[in-house]
C-alpha cells in the first residue's frame, strides 16, 4: 500500500510550490492507478487546515474547493482512508518513544505508526520520517 503524506498533496495542489509539478503528476498518476493507496485521517486534516487558510503563502482554496478535492479523491476505488485499528496504540508509543517524537513530530509518529500497521510504504518529502524505526518510506519527488 502506498501511504501519502500530506506534503505531497500540498505540493500537488499549490501551483506557487516549487514541487508543484512533480507532485501533481504523481498524485495524478498514483491516484489514477490500480495500486492500493492510502490517506491517513492526519493527511486528509492537514490539507484542508493548509490549503483554505488564507493567511498562509502561496495557492489556498475555499473549504468547498478542498472538500470537492478529497470527494474526488475518495472516489476512487483504489484509495482508502487510514484510521487507526487495535494495535494502534502500541506501534505510536514505540514510534514515540524510538522516534523521540514529541510537540509537532506526534503527528508524523502517528502517520508513521498508521503506515507500518496498514503494512505500507510513505510517500513523503519530509525527511523527518528517517526518525522512526521499522517505517518504510520514500520521497516519490526525487
Amino acid at each position: 500500500m502506498i501511504v501519502v503524506d500530506a506534503t505531497i498533496l500540498l505540493y500537488a495542489y499549490d501551483s506557487t510550490s516549487s514541487h508543484h509539478q512533480k507532485a501533481r503528476e504523481w498524485v495524478e498518476r498514483t491516484f489514477s492507478s490500480e495500486a492500493s493507496v492510502g490517506l491517513p485521517w492526519q493527511s486528509v486534516a492537514a490539507f484542508l487546515r493548509i490549503m483554505t487558510n488564507p493567511r498562509l503563502p502561496g495557492e489556498r482554496l475555499t473549504i468547498g474547493e478542498a472538500v470537492e478535492i478529497i470527494d474526488q479523491w475518495l472516489a476512487q476505488p483504489n484509495i482508502q482512508l487510514l484510521s487507526p485499528a487495535e494495535n494502534h496504540w502500541p506501534l505510536l508509543r514505540h514510534m514515540m518513544i524510538e522516534g523521540q517524537a514529541q510537540g509537532p513530530l506526534v503527528t508524523d509518529a502517528q502517520v508513521a505508526a498508521l503506515a507500518i500497521e496498514y503494512g505500507g510504504v510513505l510517500h513523503t518529502t519530509d525527511r523527518d520520517f528517517a526518525r522512526f524505526p521499522k517505517l518504510r518510506w520514500t520521497n516519490p519527488l526525487k
